[in-house]
């Protein structure tokens, strides 16, 4: 547990300003280089130690990414802190959250002639309401993973008899190069490129769990990747009207033991405030370069979460100068509907109101090969976590 290569883990150095005096002489965060030492064994037992130490109420705190969901799960962390501390998984998964009806429309899509079908690849293995993007393939289907939506891009180019779509998903922190590539290809006067939009935008799914009846939600590790492109900036008015905590926090077990301690020190001592633990790589006001470009050519709008439903302002849909290039509307989808099956409680999952081995049907009729929903089968869905490291 908690062991890692040795890897760079960032030049810039975190500091830390609210860690207690006995952890900054024993850990030197100063000096901290390699993933290792941010998976080291004995760091994380003192951090743990800590924890236990400052802790005197019951509290739930949610991570908000799914990233940070299978660190936890993976090194054990949430096994690691007081009985009374319960961590909460949260819809911090772009390809969980991605409704129905649009992996049914990039179905639809890619099933049809003349047209290349470019994604992610954790999304081919979503499945809709009768099949998934690898059958489309598996039949037929010019389905091709992509690294980036440029590659698509150049596809587009390179293929000027077929229709190109790449399937825009994500959360702020894909935003910035999918605009691009849309941006590069009206530039280019690309005719034959689209995307399929299913951008989702982490603040007004916070403000959704928090504003809920059913809300168990006490403080937040925001995601610090998210982070890295937004800053931190749009966070201050959730922590003021809910009165939570919120710790921009990173990925390695040492990070969140640390976003941990700083949500809950909040907590035991009556704040809530906006801190950030991810200092070596998020500032406050974020990349302005990459927002830049994402108001360029996105704009916020309404967007539907797969098992949650629709979260008012909660996505990016492309602005009015760039709408020729949205692929639901060139193929004439833009009114499809979907039903979300019953048997699935991915949306419970998300919201952070049940754990995923509290599903009846986790590891028996859903499982990786199988699954009934999103949550088991992306790489940060908390499903996907339980069935891999803490099958029960």
């Amino acid at each position: 547990m908690l062991k890692g290569r040795r890897k760079s883990a960032n030049q810039n150095l975190i500091t830390i300003s609210t860690l207690d005096s006995r952890l900054r002489g024993d850990i030197k965060w100063n000096k901290l280089k390699f993933i290792d030492e941010y998976r080291d064994k004995e760091a994380s037992l003192k951090y743990s130690s800590l924890i236990n130490d400052i802790t005197t109420k019951k509290w739930n705190i949610m991570e908000v990414c799914g990233g940070q969901t299978h660190s936890i799960v993976k090194f054990g962390i949430d096994e690691l802190l007081p009985e009374g501390v319960n961590l909460i998984h949260g819809p911090g998964c772009p390809v969980c959250v991605t409704s129905l009806e649009l992996i049914d429309k990039s179905i639809e899509i890619a099933s049809r002639e003349n047209v290349i079908f470019c994604s992610f690849g954790d999304m081919l293995r979503v499945p809709g309401s009768k099949k998934d993007l690898l059958q489309v393939k598996a039949e037929g289907g010019d389905v091709r993973m992509m690294y980036s939506p440029l590659d698509a891009l150049k596809i587009a180019r390179e293929n000027p008899d077929k229709e190109v779509v790449f399937f825009a998903v994500g959360f702020e922190t894909t935003a910035p190069a999918n605009a691009m590539a849309v941006y590069q290809a009206k530039a280019q006067g690309l005719k034959n490129f689209s995307i399929l939009v299913s951008h989702v935008l982490v603040p007004p799914a916070m403000e959704a769990i928090l504003s809920s009846k059913s809300n168990l939600v006490q403080g937040f590790l925001a995601a610090g990747h998210v982070c890295a492109v937004m800053g931190y900036n749009e966070y201050f008015p959730l922590a003021e009207k809910y009165k939570v905590p919120i710790v921009v926090t990173g990925f390695e077990p040492l990070d969140i033991l640390q976003g941990i301690y700083m949500c809950i020190k909040q907590l035991e001592e009556g704040r809530h405030e906006v801190e950030n633990q991810y200092a070596r790589v998020v500032n406050r006001e974020g990349n302005q370069s990459a927002m830049n470009i994402v108001s360029t050519v996105f704009k916020v709008g309404t967007r539907k979460w797969r098992g949650i439903g629709e979260i008012p302002d909660s996505g990016l849909v492309l602005q009015d100068d760039y709408i020729d290039y949205d692929a639901s509307l060139k193929f004439g989808l833009a009114e499809m509907t979907v039903e979300e099956p019953k048997e699935c409680i991915s949306g419970i999952i998300l919201q952070g109101l049940k754990k995923p081995h509290e599903c009846e049907a986790f590891g028996k009729i859903c499982t990786p090969e199988h699954p009934l929903g999103a949550t088991m089968v992306s790489n940060e869905g908390a499903c996907a976590a339980y069935y891999r490291y803490r099958k029960v």
